[in-house]
């Protein structure tokens, strides 16, 4: 047994949407690429490897992780660039995607031997909420006018467009598709490639593949581009747990229940958007609110339901704990980091990484 919290990266989930990733980039000719911002735990890549073409980036510590550990096409992509930075960025990347024509400028020189992308803002988006909306009113994110881009297309090859957001109407995807055309097709009949970025979730039930993927495939041909795609979530939803362990209960009005992790600590990105975690099994006619065990007041996974009265020592099974945690961990109140194990595909499992101590003291200074 594996002392709790850990998370649980279970590769028969992982598999499930890595199939339909795959059966995408075959009937569409669409490449695959890991965002490593949302997941970039890289005990599994050699897994995910054989089902996907490569990583992309946000910075030059993503992108040197994917050229060094998942390998196959390495795209870096940063907000803005440093001086100091650029040229190791250059070595670890194949393409390297610039935020701004005033980037692209700065770094003509040093890039001038490396395939190079300009993102682009439509300035549309599919994103409910104002913080992750690449296309909100003063957006830093991307180039918008046509014209200027057009002016710098003797020095770029391709385009990096991200403006889906946790996106599963296939019909709201094909309608920002269109749009994006509109506005920009004059530029990407002169482009190689184009990247749709991240935030389409394809790999979800029901989704209709056959159409996404035809849709991809008519896009491609219309402008003869090879298209990229840069599923996070899509590549590691429903495949991971975070395991815990009832360490108290009390009652305050509602029954209380404290476990071994954190929201704020282990799965940050549900506090930032003031989300509920998911807990299974969800039934009963026992209702609890599970806690973290950090000093901020907040630190609430959620109301759950449970089949019987939960008492120390019980387990809790934290799912979906994939996208956007393991990349967000820290050390608030020096809660104890989960430790990362996997479960293969005959039903073994392993720890992989525990941290320690010394993990948290190296950690500052």
């Amino acid at each position: 047994m594996i002392e709790t919290p850990y998370y649980l990266i279970d590769k028969a989930g992982l598999l499930r949407n890595l199939e339909k990733i795959a059966y995408v980039r075959e009937r569409s000719g669409a490449r695959a690429l890991l965002a490593l911002k949302c997941f970039a735990t890289w005990c599994v890549f050699d897994f995910m490897r054989d089902y996907m073409d490569g990583t992309t980036s946000s910075s030059l510590n993503e992108v040197r992780l994917g050229h060094e550990r998942f390998g196959k096409e390495t795209h870096a992509y940063s907000v803005a660039y440093a001086d100091y930075e650029i040229d190791e960025v250059i070595s670890h990347a194949d393409k390297i995607i610039f935020n701004s024509i005033s980037q692209l400028e700065r770094f003509a020189g040093k890039s001038a031997g490396i395939v190079r992308g300009l993102r682009l803002n439509p300035q549309v988006s599919s994103s409910s909420f104002d913080l992750a909306d690449p296309a909100r009113p003063f957006s830093r994110l991307g180039e918008w006018d046509a014209a200027k881009v057009a002016k710098v297309m003797d020095r770029i090859s391709g385009f990096m467009i991200h403006n889906n957001c946790e996106n599963s109407d296939f019909a709201l995807f094909d309608r920002m598709l269109t749009d994006i055309e509109a506005k920009f097709g004059a530029l990407l009949e002169q482009a190689e490639w184009v990247s749709l970025g991240g935030g389409i979730h394809f790999t979800g039930e029901n989704y209709p593949l056959d159409l996404f993927a035809d849709r991809l495939k008519a896009f491609s041909e219309k402008y003869g581009v090879q298209v990229y795609l840069e599923p996070g979530e899509a590549a590691i939803t429903n495949s991971t747990t975070l395991e815990t362990t009832v360490l108290d209960t009390l009652f305050n009005g509602k029954n209380l229940a404290i476990v071994d992790a954190s929201i704020e600590a282990h799965m940050l990105d549900l506090l930032i958007y003031r989300e509920s975690a998911k807990v299974a099994p969800n039934t009963g006619d026992h209702p609890y609110m599970i806690c973290g065990k950090s000093c901020l007041a907040g630190d609430i996974f959620g109301e759950f339901s449970f089949p019987e009265d939960l008492k120390t020592g019980d387990r809790v099974s934290i799912q979906d704990a994939a996208g956007y945690t393991m990349v967000k961990k820290n050390w608030f109140n020096g809660v104890k980091m989960p430790a990362i194990a996997v479960k293969e595909l005959d039903g073994s499992m392993t720890s992989v990484r525990e941290f320690t101590y010394r993990d948290y003291e190296q950690s500052l200074s």
